[in-house]
């Protein structure tokens, strides 16, 4: 059959929310895809910063090949082994208390939320409580996750939204301080803002936030949903600042292609939040997602993933900073690790990705006018070099 075919038989099955690209991939290895004609793509996307360690890993297959052959599912009703281990690693390399396993980055960001309240209502039993959230930033689909994205365009057809959440500028704290009331109670944020733009968060910035949570016994949540998981060169990204958050939220790479998520708290946040019959889900936590995320901590460790990205990224950096130089339509390159952005002027950015993708080249775009490059975190120089090639092609 051919991809003509392919896409129009999933049109008229699949509820139209995606205004998808005109392929349909078939298999991937290392950090290819091939399309159900044969064609390859080196993937600077890696299906949005989840493939962290490329396609067809052996380890991680086998891990879950192996769990299939054991239980996939059990139901939170009763413990199960992956779970554990799978917690511990996660628990142990963030080193904070408490982990809540999800299906998607979406539910973790809605556990985030109903921890902090929670958290609040404990001290006092009101219900009026407030969030402050950053303008420009994205946190999911769900009405939840949704009323904290600082982005006016997701929300107006879904409003009224979920009430007592504010917005602040990211990177501005006098922007913060302005909204802190009484009733504040947590201060979510991307500690690398993806999908507004590739902007990385100020030290004093977040420090001084975190500063204000001490003092006032404000939550504050970080988002490494994205930018978690080794993608800026440590395992998440604000230990590159030091301060830990009270909450914090990831998915994507910590299963590297299994549906997961989490939410992780701090001892003093799990022992105050949340209790049976406060949260739950059926799939969450279960062996299969779980094995997932043992083994991707193990493959981590085992090879040094981390350590891959410190010593890769400036390369990557180097190479973007030419192509920011030589060609006119990048105006400057934002980012850290292997979570990069080229600020595009002149075209649209969606062109740009099209033109990428026919040249057999996936990278993706954030915000208005961001070419985003967010590549499986075991590419090596000479796939930088093959993406340098194939982006120069469609450039001249």
């Amino acid at each position: 059959m051919k991809m003509n075919e392919y896409m129009e038989r999933t049109e008229q099955v699949v509820l139209h929310t995606y205004n998808r690209f005109p392929v349909v991939f078939e298999k991937g290895e290392g950090v290819h895809l091939y399309d159900t004609e044969g064609k390859e793509y080196l993937d600077f996307g890696a299906g949005i910063a989840v493939f962290a360690l490329g396609y067809h890993y052996a380890d991680y297959d086998q891990a879950l090949k192996d769990q299939i052959d054991k239980v996939i599912h059990t139901s939170n009703l009763f413990y199960n082994v992956p779970m554990m281990e799978a917690a511990e690693k996660l628990v142990k390399a963030s080193g904070m208390s408490k982990v809540f396993f999800t299906n998607s980055g979406t539910e973790a960001i809605e556990g985030a939320i109903k921890a902090a309240r929670k958290y609040a209502w404990n001290k006092d039993h009101a219900t009026d409580h407030e969030i402050i959230a950053m303008n420009h930033s994205f946190h999911g689909r769900s009405v939840g996750a949704l009323s904290v994205t600082g982005n006016p365009h997701y929300q107006e057809a879904f409003k009224p939204l979920m009430g007592g959440v504010k917005f602040a500028d990211y990177n501005d704290l006098d922007s913060v301080k302005a909204q802190i009331t009484d009733k504040t109670c947590a201060i979510i944020m991307e500690t690398l803002q993806g999908e507004g733009g590739i902007y990385p968060m100020e030290e004093s910035f977040l420090k001084g936030v975190k500063e204000i949570c001490e003092e006032k016994d404000i939550l504050l949540i970080l988002d490494e949903i994205q930018c978690g998981m080794g993608r800026t060169g440590s395992m998440f990204a604000w230990q590159q600042y030091g301060v830990m958050p009270d909450i914090m939220t990831c998915a994507k790479a910590l299963g590297c292609g299994v549906p997961v998520g989490a939410f992780v708290l701090n001892e003093k946040t799990a022992k105050a939040s949340l209790v049976p019959g406060d949260h739950g889900t059926t799939y969450g936590g279960n062996p299969f997602a779980c094995a997932a995320v043992s083994k991707v901590f193990d493959l981590f460790e085992e090879h040094d993933i981390v350590g891959h990205v410190r010593k890769t990224a400036p390369y990557l950096e180097k190479k973007l900073d030419e192509l920011v130089e030589k060609h006119d339509c990048f105006t400057a390159r934002r980012g850290k690790g292997f979570m990069q952005g080229l600020v595009v002027s002149g075209r649209p950015v969606g062109e740009l990705v099209k033109a990428a993708l026919a040249n057999g080249l996936i990278v993706l775009s954030a915000g208005s006018d961001v070419l985003r490059l967010v590549p499986p975190l075991v590419i090596t120089e000479k796939d930088i070099d093959e993406m340098v090639e194939k982006l120069e092609a469609v450039l001249s």
